[in-house]
């Protein structure tokens, strides 16, 4: 071939070339903007009872108006499906143990963890056990979802990268939803268990009551000013792992403080202090962020029974046809994590005498044995055995065998009461119904538009024999656990307090004795309850809703202030004189006395030194222990253990016994240096001056959809700004690079058009939709924009 010849067969190459990409090009672009919803337009579904119309503002938040509850289901669950049905399907999936179908080996850990649970199995249960009229709102929701993923023009994008087939959706599958709760919001349990069994096991009496506090000076209880601390002595010395050499990990510490970030915040003003004579009612719940966000907006507008409407406005999870967070116009409700006592991990024997057999509580009882198939994307199935008993399933963790019995097990408490909130006219109502609602026991507290408030624990409450603190340790045989449940009568209440507001955080709720029936879970220490408290009563007599939801927004850093003050005492003039170390502490006192904005703002280096400082202590003091518990469980720890260790670190710096001082360091002055030096090398390590390490260098949103990890190539299409965030742990504006405000609600139930609504990403789980991070940046920068939906833009009417 001459040259000539060469040059054409190489153009037909290029050309040829280049249609070949052109081609997958459009294909791709096809494929993605075919897995967009359909937003106009009008649909006949022949099982309606009447007509259902969808409208959508400039945000893409849908108001579902219908003439029948039902109706009005299967329209929620065609628009869940159309905008995010992947994130339903993970929902389910990672209930249910299926994960790896999806995503391969890599996800069977997880897998093999919630199998044991069996809570596919068990969503079947409890689906019989369900009301008739809960059945078929659910049976409506779930023909909406399935004729909404069929009505895409092709399967949602993410299955198209996956090279999967989305599964429909089944009725049991809203159950899993709330399963998959449950693992959200009481999974943690088990690794606490063990942490603090392992602390039972290699401390003595006196040094375990002081190493776990029940409660601290932070705590502000609904029921009391304050709780009165017992006297617990500092032993005089320290256990053998206290102060060892642990395993230097920066990027396992930096996850065990973001963990410790415990979740949500919600309070309300009674009438007597508002401007407009009704309550008010806020709400932020502290979840894992990332995009689609865990929150669908929307406006559902139904039958009440008496031949009127409801206008019910919140978020709703993609999973279930009601309103999670809300309200109906006469009464707001709203959930933090309650973190109360509400599983067992109870010692279990085995011997080769008794196949089949365990003994549990000095009984020899039958396993039954279930053969759980995992299925695995390009790979063999693999078969789980669960073995099941009268208390739970067996588990193994660190090298011995427990029955895990646990309250989510209990398939006759699982139920969609929630939907029963859509009807209350009253705060007593909502608290009567809170106390049977099927969730994970939740701190409910509510406000109507008469000016009530009131708080309540929302799901079931096992019932102990005792609320000792015995129960939050694996159980010693025969050691009495829980045993059946609390009736709705028997539920903590408070209604109306004398102060006219209500506020819980996470920590302790009950100074009084009906803290017994909650237990402890894991409360976190109080800081930010209490700060969040105050800053209700500082609103004074006449607060309107900006001012309650003002609150949420709060980053001073009042708790972490006690820390900064205790770095500076360090920083002594000899401190700053050290050859070696000096040019560093000098700077670091800089920072901590000009730097300091008294505030976990984004532009402070001396905020992020005086925490440094405090969990570099904790990485010097517990790191002997964390290094032997790390294995034990996932998530196991000494923060996991007991997450008021902050407390515990603070009165043996401000005490100075000699027993506790680790036998490295000459003094607890010398202490404190040798944890601001590693403070100071972590945080110039990357060659990063110190002014310039801020808060806000660190604490950076890494909020990206999951398939931005399974295909990195697409991670700049599928991830929110790199925003830096005020906010942080103790403080009420909760804020971590994935973790924090889900979702920011204030409202006066009746005076809707005056509420204030912001939550990360928007409405929409697809790159390509207007909707994907509408209304991100407002939450990003805390602007109160209103609940209601905006005008209509778009219409999709349902027609039987």
């Amino acid at each position: 071939m001459g040259k000539a010849g060469v040059r054409r067969w190489a153009k037909r190459v290029g050309v040829g070339l280049l249609l070949v990409l052109a081609l997958g090009f459009l294909t791709g672009w096809y494929f993605l903007r075919g897995s967009l919803p359909e937003l106009d337009g009008k649909r006949t579904v022949p099982e309606l009872h009447g007509g259902v119309t969808v409208t959508r503002d400039d945000a893409g938040v849908p108001a579902i108006v219908g003439e029948n509850r039902d109706d009005v289901a299967y329209a929620t669950g065609f628009v869940h499906a159309q905008d995010r049905f992947f994130q339903m399907d993970l929902l389910r999936r990672t209930a249910a143990g299926e994960l790896a179908e999806l995503f391969g080996a890599k996800a069977l850990p997880m897998d093999r963890s919630h199998r044991l649970h069996r809570f596919r199995a068990r969503a079947a249960t409890a689906w019989l056990a369900l009301p008739a009229a809960e059945r078929q709102l659910l049976e409506r929701y779930t023909a909406g979802v399935n004729d909404g993923l069929t009505a895409l023009g092709t399967r949602p994008f993410e299955y198209g990268l996956l090279r999967m087939q989305p599964r429909p959706w089944s009725t049991h599958d809203t159950l899993l939803a709330i399963f998959a709760m449950y693992l959200d919001l009481q999974g943690n349990a088990t690794a606490r268990e063990v942490s603090r069994g392992w602390l039972r096991e290699h401390t003595d009496g006196e040094q375990m009551a002081f190493l776990l506090p029940t409660a601290t000076r932070w705590d502000a209880p609904l029921d009391a000013a304050d709780i009165a601390l017992p006297p617990v002595p500092v032993p005089a010395r320290a256990p053998s792992w206290w102060g060892q050499p642990g395993r230097r990990d920066a990027a396992l510490l930096a996850a065990d403080d973001f963990v410790s970030s415990i979740g949500s915040n919600n309070w309300a003003v009674a009438g007597s202090r508002s401007k407009a004579g009704g309550a008010i009612v806020s709400d932020d719940m502290h979840l894992g962020i990332r995009l689609p966000n865990t929150w669908y907006r929307a406006l559902l507008q139904v039958p009440d029974g008496n031949g009127s409407t409801r206008r019910l406005v919140g978020v709703t999870l993609p999973g279930a046809p009601f309103i999670i967070v809300g309200t109906n116009g006469h009464v707001a409700w709203t959930f933090t994590n309650s973190y109360g006592d509400y599983q067992d991990l109870v010692t279990a024997g085995l011997d080769a005498a008794h196949p089949g057999q365990v003994r549990l509580n000095g009984k020899w009882e039958a396993v039954k044995e279930h053969a759980e198939t995992i299925l695995v994307k390009d790979a063999p199935a693999e078969t789980l055995k669960v073995r099941d008993t009268s208390l739970g399933p067996l588990m193994e963790t660190g090298g011995r065998t427990y029955a895990l019995h646990w309250i989510a097990h209990e398939t006759a408490l699982v139920n969609v009461n929630l939907r029963k909130l859509e009807g209350v006219d009253t705060v007593d109502e909502a608290l009567a119904i809170a106390s049977t609602a099927g969730i994970p026991a939740q701190n409910f507290v509510a406000g109507d538009a008469d000016g009530n408030i009131g708080w309540t624990i929302a799901g079931p409450l096992p019932r102990r024999a005792a609320g000792a603190p015995d129960a939050t340790f694996p159980l010693a045989e025969g050691a009495p656990g829980w045993a059946g449940w609390l009736a709705p009568g028997e539920y903590p209440r408070v209604v109306n307090p004398a102060g006219g507001q209500l506020a819980t955080a996470n920590s302790r709720q009950l100074a009084g004795p009906a803290a017994k029936l909650i237990g402890d879970g894991g409360f976190d220490l109080g800081a930010r309850t209490r700060q969040a408290r105050d800053a209700l009563a500082a609103l004074g007599q006449r607060t309107d809703e900006r001012g309650v939801y003002s609150v949420m927004l709060d980053d001073r850093a009042l708790f972490m202030a006690g820390w900064r003050d205790r770095a500076l005492a360090a920083l002594d003039a000899a401190a700053l004189a050290d050859p070696q170390q000096g040019a560093g502490r000098k700077e670091a006192a800089r920072l901590l006395r000009d730097g300091w904005t008294g505030r976990a703002s984004v532009d402070s280096a001396g905020y992020r030194l005086a925490r440094g400082f405090m969990w570099s202590l904790y990485e010097i003091l517990y790191g002997g222990a964390n290094a032997q518990l790390q294995g034990l469980a996932p998530g196991a720890g000494a923060s996991a253990a007991e997450r008021r260790w902050p407390e515990v670190v603070a009165r043996l710096l401000d005490e100075q016994p000699a027993g506790w001082l680790p036998p490295q360091y000459g003094s607890w002055r010398a202490l404190q240096l040798a944890a601001l030096d590693r403070t100071i090398a972590d945080m110039t390590a990357d060659g990063t001056a110190l002014r310039d390490a801020t808060w806000g260098a660190r604490n950076v949103a890494a909020i990206a959809h999951p398939i931005a990890q399974a295909v990195p190539a697409l991670r700049r299409w599928l991830t929110a700004p790199a925003d830096s965030l005020p906010g942080d742990t103790h403080m009420p504006r909760v804020a971590g690079r994935t973790y924090g405000q889900s979702e920011r609600f204030t409202v006066s139930p009746g005076k809707e058009e005056q509420g204030i609504f912001n939550m990360p990403g928007g409405q929409s789980g697809h790159p390509l939709s207007p909707y994907f991070l509408t209304g991100h940046a407002d939450w990003v920068k805390g602007t109160p924009t209103p609940l209601l939906p905006g005008p209509a833009r778009h219409t999709l009417a349902f027609r039987p």
